[in-house]
């Protein structure tokens, strides 16, 4: 399935835009809320990888759709605490958006199969 691979591409690219970012947060801040945003980043990415691989997809892609909500408002917290500009966060607003849309559309698609 091909949007399964550009989802999973979207997400490491996500990653690649965000850690370094977060890695430059306040010492107190970066291994609190950096490290939540971070393992929630790499959560939702390895539970994509498992779900392309997986018969049944759409209750892990459920649980990475419950994570990209987390990762939102983990994302919102960042900005409103004052560590993240409000054009960063609009900027990863948008690609988190952009998971968010491909993840949408393949769940809807497993849930047409079922």
């Amino acid at each position: 399935m091909v949007e399964d691979l550009s989802i999973i591409q979207r997400t490491y690219d996500l990653i690649l835009w965000y850690v370094p970012r977060l890695n430059k947060l306040p010492r107190d801040v970066k291994f609190i809320l950096g490290d939540r945003i971070q393992h929630t980043l790499y959560e939702i990415l390895e539970g994509l990888i498992r779900a392309r691989y997986q018969q049944e997809k759409l209750g892990l892609l459920d649980a990475m759709n419950a994570e990209l909500g987390v990762l939102r408002y983990q994302t919102r917290l960042c900005k409103d605490l004052g560590h993240l500009d409000v054009r960063r966060y609009e900027h990863v607003s948008r690609l988190i958006n952009e998971v968010g849309e491909e993840l949408g559309g393949w769940i809807r698609h497993q849930r047409k199969k079922q």
